[in-house]
């Protein structure tokens, strides 16, 4: 099989993805900002069900702000899968402080990709660069929307996303060379957490079991599990219709808050005895926005229905997703079990 560069190893996305590559025997690299990371990510496989890689997975101190190490991180690689991309729990004090490492980290890998010779990068997105600053609309967005950055109310990180993307297509349109591109574009990810370092959107499943809000705003997700965040990653890879694509990864409709503390409920019987089912009303929600810097990001988004659509994924790829609620249930089962929810 291939040798793969995973970016962000460490992280919830990027630790799944290297599980999946493994199990497929791949030999795998991945980058870390230090290398005293080394240690957790190896415990993040041990407890995604890995038996220990070896030599077939290499790490590398590299940092989306720093030429240095990138060059020998994708040296000899097949593919590259470029995961790494900050996304801090509440708003940041500039904008640039997400759309700088975002924009010029995807730029820094792709160039290193293109002069190693890599045939493939895929690329992590978000459907934070489709689905807003946009008309309101009852249509399911798809690949063929975008984010207008301009936008009103368009955050700090939906905006670093849609650049990173658009740096990225441009890049490879303008001095690429042979080098192709696929992205994808996952709503909110949940799903089995390996440790302590999980994706800003597992914090919505953790509130809701610790009780730690009073009702649920009138909210849209999308979900998505992580394991198909990964599995689309490695089709997008490999598959040749994914050359020069986009990929929507969502698991099905959009949900409310409400919807998905009806799932956790559900799914968990009495563990889930502090999930609220009670809807807030929007001034309670502004209310709470005061003093809760998490809560202030979701404020443009209130009362605002959305949908996106995986019919391409599906179509291209051949990729079919587990259900939102499964996901959900997955999410929590695996933090009680890490011992990361209030008793």
């Amino acid at each position: 099989m291939g040798r793969v560069l995973v970016t962000g190893g460490s992280g919830f996305i990027g630790s799944h993805c290297i599980l999946q590559l493994l199990a497929a025997d791949h030999e795998v690299r991945t980058t870390v900002r230090n290398l005293k990371r080394r240690d957790e990510v190896l415990a993040m496989l041990r407890q995604g069900g890995a038996a220990d890689p070896g030599d077939r997975l290499t790490f590398f101190a590299a940092d989306l702000e720093n030429d240095a190490g990138w060059a020998e991180a994708v040296a000899g690689c097949d593919q590259v899968l470029h995961v790494a991309s900050p996304f801090p729990p509440a708003l940041p004090k500039h904008e640039d402080e997400l759309i700088v490492p975002a924009r010029e980290g995807a730029l820094r890998v792709l160039r290193a990709a293109r002069d190693a010779g890599v045939k493939r990068v895929v690329l992590t997105s978000s459907y934070a660069a489709i689905g807003y600053g946009l008309p309101g609309r009852t249509a399911p967005y798809t690949e063929e929307d975008w984010t207008n950055p301009d936008g009103p109310d368009v955050q700090p990180y939906a905006k670093s996303k849609t650049l990173a993307e658009r740096a990225a297509w441009d890049f490879i349109a303008r001095e690429g060379g042979g080098l192709e591109l696929a992205v994808v574009n996952p709503v909110g990810v949940f799903g089995p957490v390996l440790g302590p370092d999980y994706s800003t959107s597992i914090l919505l499943v953790q509130r809701l079991m610790d009780g730690a809000i009073p009702g649920c705003p009138r909210l849209w997700f999308g979900a998505v599990d992580v394991r198909d965040v990964a599995d689309l990653h490695i089709r997008a890879m490999t598959d040749p219709a994914a050359r020069g694509e986009r990929f929507l990864a969502v698991s099905g409709d959009f949900m409310t808050m409400l919807e998905m503390a009806k799932a956790l409920k559900a799914g968990l019987g009495p563990a889930a005895a502090k999930v609220p089912t009670r809807e807030l009303p929007d001034f309670m929600v502004r209310l709470v926005a005061l003093f809760d810097p998490a809560a202030k990001q979701l404020l443009p988004e209130l009362g605002k229905r959305k949908n996106g659509s995986n019919a391409k994924a599906r179509r291209l790829l051949g990729w079919s997703p587990l259900s939102r609620e499964e996901s959900l249930v997955a999410t929590a089962r695996s933090m009680m079990e890490l011992g990361l929810l209030k008793t």
